[in-house]
This record gives C-alpha cells, structure tokens and sequence, in this order.
C-alpha cells in the first residue's frame, strides 16, 4: 500500500501524433492498425542510411497561431497542442485564475522531453555559420531549455504550484506522469497536467541513431518496418509527437463534477545500472520497477488485463521486457493481453510515454486493446513470455474493474511502469 490516500484520477486527454491531431483520431488510427511511417522527403534523407521517420499527421502550426510558433521549438508547439486539447477535454473553460473551478497556487504542469529543442539548436548553430552572429534568433535559448515545453504549458494553463521538466531518454515522458501523480498524491496540488513530447525528426539524430545501428533502415517498406516482436526486427521507427493528460485528486475531480476516464493507481521505477544504451537482457531493472509498483501501491496483479508496452521493436528491448513480466507476474501475465503502439506510432522517445498513457487510458476507457501491427513471425521468446495482440484489436473484459501497465524504459537504464484502472 501506498503511504499516502489520495487517490488521483485522470480527467483530460490530450495528443498530437504521426496518426491524428488529436487524441480521438490517434486512438481511431490505433484500433484500426494503422501506421504512421512515411518516407523522408526532406533534401538532407537522400544521403541518409535511414529514409524513414513517422512525422506528425497535422502540423502545430494548424492550430497554434503562426507568430506565437515562431517562438516556440517544435517539441513545444506539440505540447502545448496536446496540453489545450486535454485541459479543454477536462471541463476547464479558461486558465486558473480565470476558471473558478481550479485556484493556480493548486495547478502543477509536469511534461517531459527526452532531448529538447534540438532542431532550434541545430538549426540556429547552421544560421550562425552561414549567415552570422547578428541574423541568430533572440529568442534561441527560450525556444531550446529542455523545461520550454513545460513552461510553455504551465504559462498555458497558469500553473503555481509548479512546473516540472524531467529528462530521463525514452523514460521521460512517463516519469512526468509518475511525478505528477506523486504531486497530487502529496498534498502539493489537486490538478496537474503532465505529459510527454519530442521533435527529432532532424538529420542529426537521424544520422546518430542510424550509425549506432539502433534505428530500422527498411526504406523500402516504410508502413512494415516497426515490428516488435516480429523475428525479422532491426530497431525502431523515429516517431514524433505529444501525448497529455491531466490528473486531479478524486475529491477534486468529484466537487466539480468532472468525467473521469480512470484512476492514476501509481508508478514504479527503478535503473538497470547495466550499460548506457543496452538493455539489462534478463530484465532485471525491469522487473525491479514493477515490484516496485506493486510495493507501494494497492494494485491486485488479477485486475491487470492490459500492457502497453515500451516494445520499440529492437531485437534485445522488447524480450527482456516480455520476461520481466513472467518473471513478476508469474502465471498472472498470462492474461495480459501486450499491445506495442509503437509498431503504428513510431518510437516518440521522450514523447512516447505521454502519447502511451493516453492509448492505456483509453484502453480502459473504452475495455479494447489495440492491435501490434507487422508481426509476421512472432519471436519464439516472445511467444513462450507473452499474450500479444497482433491483427486485430482485442476486447478486454466488460464487467468489473480491470487494470492497465505502461511501460517505458530509457538509454541510462532509466525504468518506469505506470498503472491505470478503470473506475
């Protein structure tokens, strides 16, 4: 059990990512198997090894006014996108202060980015070169601090009670979540939007990722090449995008008559201490963290029906997650039905833990688990760890409460499991 009683639900949501501009769209692309990859058609991809990447489906730019853009790095133009739809999306009319149903000294924004406004930084370092100090933006170290999208939110929404960027790789995104809960559950807030976003989709990190051989470089085969699971996986798809939520104390959320799509039950976390990059490959940091999630808070593995796993469609990751959950789980495990987005999604790095906890919300919410697209011969190891949902999307039971797990895992050895239940 957990030391504190708060119980925290989640109220909004919110995405912008390489299947929808929203979250109802990307939950639409999701069930119905749909893949976001698309071939590089930037000048720079055609001396690339990887042509591939899974852009954004609508650009910011669409809905944030273009002067308020140009002082924004895209990693938060995509947060901030995501952060309006989900405050929106909770009832909320205006920002605290001006909204009586949140006082901003009880606001929190907690959202996360695994690398930051690295295409500002790139990009002005090529304006420096080529065109001088003086044609340098004034507004370069705004738009590239890690904390802009988070700032930019909590600005948004007028948060006070804090505003938090945690930068954890691939991790990142789920830790904000974890922090945000860990802040409500704390007394330190009643509302807090959180979340995770990236925009790496630069030649750069193209070329970095591509060279350490991390990245798939099946060009010819854009839609088919994020395929966890699937014996013939070369790495994962480089993805775009934001997923928010926003959590509030139940008591909070019942006083103003909220709609609540589920409860926060908590995080796990734990560092695998193994290697920079490589994965423990027995799982053990990973089974660390979900014994850590079971320690500290009142979660029954038997509600648990659903995992979203980090799954990146490496060929070390995605089984020693597999056997982290036999090994916590035992027989349990048997009954979790594994969904890997990312196989549609693309891999969104420290994005990917927010638009991952919108698609488990919403599993619940609505008792389905999306399908892992592109498996066409599912990995031994796999297959002897894990119930996977490939094809089709699969219904979860319809009666009774039931739980979800989020998984996501970051270079540094960084772990982190969230859990959800319906209500």
């Amino acid at each position: 059990m957990s030391s504190t009683n708060r119980t925290v639900v989640v109220t909004g949501i919110g995405a912008t990512t390489p299947l929808g501009g929203d979250a109802a769209s990307t939950w639409e692309g999701l069930i119905a198997g749909r893949s976001g990859v698309k071939p590089l058609e930037q000048e720079w991809a055609a001396d690339q090894a990887v042509k591939i990447a899974a852009p954004v489906a609508v650009e910011p730019t669409e809905v944030i006014p273009r002067p308020q853009a140009r002082r924004l790095d895209r990693s938060a133009q995509f947060a901030l996108v995501a952060a309006k739809e989900a405050w929106a999306d909770a009832g909320f009319e205006a920002k605290a202060g001006e909204d009586p149903n949140i006082d901003p000294d009880r606001l929190g924004a907690v959202i996360a980015s695994g690398i930051g406004g690295v295409t500002t930084l790139l990009d002005q370092y090529d304006v420096l070169k080529e065109k001088g100090v003086r044609r340098v933006s004034p507004h370069t170290v705004p738009m590239l601090m890690p904390n802009s999208p988070s700032a930019n939110v909590g600005l948004a929404v007028g948060a006070r009670a804090g505003v938090h960027t945690p930068v954890s790789a691939c991790a990142s995104g789920a830790e904000a979540i974890g922090y945000a809960i860990e802040m409500i559950r704390t007394g330190r807030a009643d509302v807090v939007v959180a979340g995770g976003t990236e925009a790496a989709i630069h030649p750069l990190p193209i070329a970095a990722f591509g060279n350490m051989m991390a990245m798939s470089k099946n060009n010819d085969d854009p839609q088919g090449a994020s395929r966890p699971y699937d014996t013939a996986r070369d790495g994962f798809v480089l993805g775009e995008g934001a997923g928010v939520v926003v959590l509030e104390s139940a008591e909070h959320a019942a006083k103003r008559g909220a709609r609540v799509y589920a409860e926060a039950v908590g995080q796990g976390v734990s560092a695998d201490a193994h290697d920079i990059v490589q994965p423990e490959p027995e799982g053990r940091g990973i089974s660390h963290a979900l014994q850590n999630l079971l320690d500290r808070n009142d979660l029954d593995p038997a509600e648990i029906v659903h995992v979203n796993a980090h799954a990146t469609s490496t060929p070390a990751g995605d089984i020693a997650e597999l056997k982290a959950l036999r090994k916590v789980f035992g027989d349990d495990a048997d009954h979790f039905a594994v969904s890997a987005t990312k196989s549609m999604t693309g891999h969104l790095l420290g994005g990917a833990g927010g638009v991952e906890t919108v698609a488990t919300v919403l599993a619940l919410y609505h008792r389905v688990a999306p399908p892992t697209i592109n498996v066409e011969n599912l990995d031994p190891e796999a297959e002897a760890n894990a119930d996977v949902v490939r094809g089709e999307a699969r219904k979860l039971p319809v009666e009774g409460r039931i739980a979800a797990l989020n998984d996501s895992f970051g270079f540094g050895g960084h772990n982190v499991v969230l859990a959800f239940r319906t209500i």
